[in-house]
Formats: structure tokens, C-alpha cells, sequence
């Protein structure tokens, strides 16, 4: 393996994580912290919401209605979050998207302590939280390239992983945990504190104009971005194979009816096939030293996906084993959940963090590398589109094949679609395979 980095860096000697750049950019150490703090509770919410609106309506389909809502509004303003960061200070969009969704986390608190019931609040508020929560992310992604220097956004990209599956194994373990003990009051009640250390590491950022030619959020803006996506090739060919890989792998939709009706343990089986995800994150991402030094890009964030691919037709052949009831009967106690069916399907969630996040090292390296600042904001604008927007069709594609079908089948047929789609793409669009990160070309 070839350990040139973007930079023509020195190739590092051990696999662990480069810490480099929590080192050299204090602004970053102070954004990645507030980030990873504030995150634990954003997934606690997440996964919360989803628990809550399955407790009232013992619906799968509801559960998907709440990423299928805010599918449409993400879309939106993920387009605009990205014209207005190459326009205006983009700290300060970072600090009114930041509290708002602050705003948001307090009224789920206080609609849970007033033990309102209805489920159309929930959906409100979910897509509310989604769309700060995407012109946040908008905002950081097009942030970091000015916080680092080239040859160091592969680490930093590392980084955010250790930050994700940390939020990740965290925030669904506390929320199967505090729901099934103290309630969901409780539970969006500490999302509500842990979400003040994230305004920590945004308020001490210095001012972050874009530099280059800026142009007024617009058609005009508009129309200069998607001329710029048009020769950015390489790019586009990122921005699809994570379409494919979310569209038609995200099976986190089903966990709650996984956790009542295939695997048993409730909420708290819940937390723990979401939270073997984000371990698969954390790990490969501590170990990711010399990983962020591979220079075919292309090759790299295709395998990546591949397995992907593989992890989740396995958990869907998991499911359909466990549903057979060779094991007998299952209960919403954690002591009545069938224990080799969960141990199983962790490690098949466990395989797709992994191999996602390798994937999204390559890939926002990639895009970061190869477009300028002054065009960094629409083309994370879009980017943050595709990660959000993404998972939020796949959970449609999942809830609602589930519903016709059965809870195994979704999995199955989306693992197999995913490892036949990227071998197209990486058959086809010949450039992205042969990506170099030591001649980044958009």
C-alpha cells in the first residue's frame, strides 16, 4: 500500500490515528471537542424520537416518517446553507444553526415532561432539528479545510470519525438505557445540557469569510455551483456511491420492531445494535494511521463500500434466521432477547460502521482537496444533502418494503443491490477508480 498522503506527507509508522491535528490547529481541537460532546446527546435524541413515536403508534412505517418528513425540507436548506457559506462569516451560520437546533432539544424536553402523547410534535420538531442540524454540518465541512493544511485533512477526517463513534456508542446506549429507566423526559433532558458544550468550540472560532469570488445566495450562485459539479467528475462519482450505499443499507429504521418482535430486548437491544456501529466507526478510526495515507481514493471509498454492501445483506440473512423461531419465544426484557441473534447482528452493525466510515474519510478528503474555497460551501452544501438525504430515503426504502414484505427481506435485497451498483460504478467511471490524492483532479 502506497502511504503518499494528498500532500506528499511523510508516510507515518504506526496505525493508530494521527493526532497532528488537534496539535497544530487549536480552533480545530476546540470545534472537534465541542462536536463529539454535543453529538452524544444529538444521537440520544435521535434515537429517542424514534423509540417514543414507536411506543405511541407500534409502527415501523411511523418510525420512517420521521427521517421521510424532513427528507424534503434537508434538501432545501442544505442547497441554501451551502450558497450562503460562500457568502457570509460562515462562524455565524454555524452559531445560529447551533441554536436553534439547542432550541429544539428543549421543547422535546418540554413536551416529554408534560407527557404530551401526540406524535405530530415529535415530527415538527424532528424536522426542525434535522435541517439545523444539516446546515450545521453544511458549515463545518467547508470550515475545516481553512482550519487545516492539505496534506493533514485525511487525519482530521479520522478524527471526526473517533468523534462519531464515540456519539455514536455513547448516545444510543444512554437513550435504550434512560428510556427504559427513566423515561423519555429524562432522556432529551440531558441531550439538553450535553448540547452547550458544542457552542464552545464554535463561539472561539475566528472570523471565516469565504475567500476568493463570493456571490449572493441566488440562481445565479446556484447555477455557478452546478456548472462547477458538471466538470467535477470525480465528485459526482463520490457523491453517487454514497447514495447507493444509504439508499439501500440503512436497516437502523427497523431495530425498534427488531428489538419487540425478531431479537427481543426492547430499547435496550435498540441502543446496542446502533451503538456496535458506531464501535465499528471508533475502531477504524483509531487504527486509521496508515489508512489515511492510501492514495487511490477512488479504489479505496469503492471497496469500502462493497463491504458495506456485504455487512448489511448479512444482517438482513441475521434477521431472517432469528424470525424462523427455532429459538423460541422473545420478550421486551433484555433477559428475554435471544442473545446469539443479537451478538450476530452487532457484529454485522459493527462491520457496516467500520466500513462506511472508511469510505467517508476518502471521501470528504476527496472533496475537500479538490474544490476551492470560494465553491466549498455550495459543494458541501450538496455533499450534506447526500449524507443526510440519503439515509433518510434508505429508511423509507426499508420501512416501507418491510411493511409489505417481512422485517429480513429489505437487508438482503439492499446488501446485494449495493455490491452490484459499485461494481458498475467503479467499472464505468474510469477517472474515480484511478483517483491519485497526490494530483487531486475535481
Amino acid at each position: 500500500m502506497t502511504t503518499d498522503g494528498p500532500s506528499n506527507a511523510p508516510a507515518r509508522r504506526s496505525a493508530l490515528i494521527d493526532l497532528t491535528p488537534l496539535r497544530e490547529s487549536p480552533a480545530f481541537a476546540r470545534l472537534w471537542l465541542g462536536t463529539a460532546v454535543s453529538a452524544i446527546g444529538s444521537q440520544l435524541t435521535l434515537v429517542a424520537i424514534g423509540l417514543q413515536v414507536y411506543d405511541i403508534t407500534k409502527s415501523t412505517f411511523a418510525v420512517a416518517l420521521v427521517s421521510g418528513f424532513a427528507l424534503v425540507p434537508m434538501i432545501v436548506f442544505g442547497i441554501y446553507a451551502g450558497l450562503l457559506n460562500d457568502y457570509v462569516n460562515r462562524r455565524t451560520v454555524l452559531i445560529w444553526s447551533a441554536s436553534i437546533s439547542w432550541a429544539c432539544s428543549v421543547a422535546l424536553a418540554v413536551l416529554a415532561w408534560m407527557n404530551v402523547s401526540t406524535v405530530w410534535p415529535l415530527y415538527v420538531l424532528a424536522v426542525i432539528g434535522a435541517v439545523t442540524a444539516s446546515t450545521s454540518a453544511t458549515t463545518r465541512f467547508a470550515i475545516i479545510p481553512r482550519l487545516l493544511p492539505p496534506h493533514l485533512l485525511p487525519a482530521g477526517s479520522a478524527l471526526g470519525g473517533i468523534s462519531f463513534g464515540v456519539a455514536l456508542t455513547l448516545g444510543p446506549a444512554l437513550a435504550g438505557v434512560l428510556v427504559a429507566v427513566a423515561g423519555f423526559s429524562w432522556t432529551y433532558t440531558v441531550d439538553v445540557v450535553l448540547f452547550l458544550a458544542g457552542f464552545l468550540g464554535i463561539v472561539t472560532l475566528p472570523g471565516l469569510r469565504p475567500e476568493g469570488q463570493t456571490a449572493r445566495p441566488g440562481w445565479a450562485s446556484l447555477r455557478a455551483g452546478w456548472d462547477f459539479l458538471r466538470t467535477a467528475p470525480n465528485i459526482r462519482a463520490s457523491f453517487l456511491v454514497d447514495i447507493i450505499a444509504m439508499t439501500f443499507g440503512r436497516p437502523q429504521v427497523l431495530f425498534p420492531a427488531v428489538g419487540a418482535l425478531v431479537i427481543g430486548g426492547g430499547a435496550i437491544t435498540v441502543g446496542v445494535l446502533v451503538a456496535a456501529g458506531a464501535i465499528g466507526v471508533f475502531f477504524s478510526s483509531l487504527f486509521s494511521g496508515r489508512v489515511t495515507g492510501y492514495r487511490w481514493h477512488g479504489l479505496a471509498i469503492g471497496w469500502a463500500i462493497a463491504a458495506y454492501g456485504v455487512f448489511v445483506t448479512g444482517m438482513g440473512a441475521v434477521f431472517g434466521f432469528m424470525s424462523t423461531g427455532w429459538f423460541g419465544s422473545v420478550g421486551d426484557d433484555i433477559s428475554q432477547a435471544n442473545m446469539p441473534g443479537l451478538i450476530l447482528a452487532a457484529l454485522m452493525s459493527a462491520g457496516m460502521g467500520a466500513s462506511d466510515n472508511v469510505s467517508t474519510i476518502f471521501r470528504m478528503t476527496m472533496m475537500q482537496s479538490a474544490a476551492p474555497d470560494d465553491m466549498r460551501g455550495r459543494i458541501q452544501g450538496v455533499f450534506t444533502v447526500v449524507v443526510t438525504g440519503g439515509p433518510r430515503l434508505g429508511e423509507l426504502f426499508m420501512g416501507g418494503l418491510a411493511g409489505l414484505t417481512t422485517l429480513w427481506f429489505p437487508p438482503l435485497l439492499g446488501g446485494v443491490a449495493i455490491i452490484v451498483l459499485i461494481a458498475v460504478v467503479l467499472r464505468v467511471q474510469r477517472s474515480f477508480r484511478s483517483y491519485d490524492a497526490r494530483d487531486p483532479q475535481r
